[in-house]
């Protein structure tokens, strides 16, 4: 009779998938108004994954439901800065009789892990699960001290998540200096000899505001020259029609220098148009990073169908680029015009920093052992993240949270939009080259 064979140890590509499906199947949907389920049972999923292997992790809740999930893993030179990798849990609402699959079923199709969250972002959230886990069941400690911090609230600002631990528990994040999240390390394939991984090492700051118009109450069927709809829907379509000028950040032109660079041309940065057109899938990214921007979101007014309302209100998500932000409010004043009262709901800063430095080389490197015709090059992202908190403790932040996608998926449709979906190859993938990343880094 022959001997039983030890069992396996599981390994984190083997649990990538089950991680990420597990979390898309809690909802966490956030309407920024705590309106949603709250984000305690991911908490209390992400906790319960990291004690199995002996961490010791702590859940701060900062409104009922709404919790995060924070662990310290101690490297093998605890003098040494130590390195954050966050992510966050909540997602944007989802109307499932939009969806192919129900987005918070987890469905596997086509390759793909499908739902709400499977970019944006517990697919990164269960890849730095995989490869924590499996760090530790194995024994192998990080090089330096790793923070982990799987944060509420990102998509409606982070107030209830990063940046009330940043204003309440700093002493979490003693020693950081370096942190890595979402939106960044994806692959962009220029030929069969070169691929391009996008690193974001710049995002624009943000003024989502309240605009508003008061004018004269009065009948509906009358003659009425101060219609306070009329002011406030000329307004905003000057606002949602105006194309701000392209401005050249040092993180588009270093983005445009390697993209030169890979393409063997040099590119016309006064022909932003032409340079779009050769960036495929990753264009409106790219290009929402060109100039300042404004979109009108909500218009508000009224009660009744013949009643002329004494107000309207609109709002509107603006965005600004790192250096740009004076510039912007000015622009936003001439174009609204003096009728306009404007008021920030939430606002926050523009980060940039410099492609260079051991962490960029840990990125760099570790991609090229999973895929040998990669390139890490800079860019700046168009929304924001949790970085911008972090920033607050003089934190550097990269968005780094690899992913090796097939040409033919459109990656920036994913975020926020139907059919969200992530390769499952591409979790796998993650997971490797994070593991490298961690060792060299």
């Amino acid at each position: 009779m022959s001997e039983s064979q030890p069992a396996r140890t599981i390994t984190g590509e083997d649990e990538v998938v089950d991680l990420c499906r597990d979390l898309i199947r809690i909802d966490t949907s956030n309407y920024g108004d705590h309106s949603g389920p709250g984000e305690r049972a991911a908490a209390e999923y992400v906790a319960e994954k990291l004690a199995e292997v002996g961490l010791e992790p702590r859940i701060f809740e900062s409104h009922e439901g709404r919790a995060s999930t924070m662990a310290r893993i101690e490297g093998e030179d605890p003098s040494r800065p130590a390195l954050l990798i966050h992510g966050h849990t909540d997602v944007v609402p989802a109307n499932a009789a939009d969806w192919t699959h129900h987005p918070f079923s987890g469905e596997i199709a086509d390759g793909c892990l499908w739902g709400r969250g499977a970019v944006d972002m517990k697919d990164m959230d269960a890849m730095t699960l995989a490869v924590i886990r499996d760090r530790m069941r194995t024994g192998r400690k990080p090089p330096r001290d790793i923070v982990l911090a799987f944060l509420a609230d990102e998509e409606a600002g982070g107030t209830y998540g990063a940046r009330y631990l940043v204003d309440h528990h700093p002493d979490l994040f003693e020693g950081v200096t370096e942190a890595i999240s979402e939106v960044g390390g994806f692959s962009f394939t220029v030929n069969e000899q070169l691929r391009l991984y996008l690193v974001e090492t710049a995002q624009k700051g943000m003024h989502w505001m309240k605009l508003t118009v008061d004018g004269s109450a009065g009948h509906g069927s009358m003659i009425h020259k101060d219609n306070a709809i009329t002011e406030l829907s000329e307004a905003v379509g000057r606002l949602g029609r105006h194309e701000f000028p392209v401005r050249m950040t040092k993180t588009l032109r270093a983005f445009l220098d390697e993209l030169g660079d890979a393409l063997g041309t040099e590119l016309d940065p006064e022909n932003m148009d032409a340079t779009l057109a050769k960036l495929g899938g990753i264009a409106k990214m790219i290009g929402a990073t060109l100039r300042n921007t404004a979109n009108p979101t909500q218009l508000g007014a009224g009660y009744k169908v013949n009643v002329i309302p004494g107000q309207a209100t609109a709002h509107v998500d603006g965005r600004f680029l790192p250096g740009y932000e004076e510039e912007f409010l000015a622009d936003l004043d001439r174009i609204l015009g003096p009728r306009v009262k404007r008021e920030d709901v939430h606002t926050d800063k523009a980060l940039e920093t410099t492609f260079d430095g051991t962490l960029v080389d840990a990125m760099q490197s570790a991609l090229q052992a999973e895929d040998p015709i990669a390139r890490a090059v800079p860019y700046m992202l168009s929304g924001g993240t949790d970085a911008k908190s972090f920033d607050d403790l003089g934190i550097r932040g990269f968005g780094f949270a690899p992913l090796k996608l097939p040409p033919e998926l459109d990656f920036a449709g994913m975020f926020h939009g139907v059919d969200e979906r992530v390769p499952v190859d591409g979790l796998k993938f993650g997971v490797r080259v994070l593991d490298r990343f961690i060792e060299a880094s």
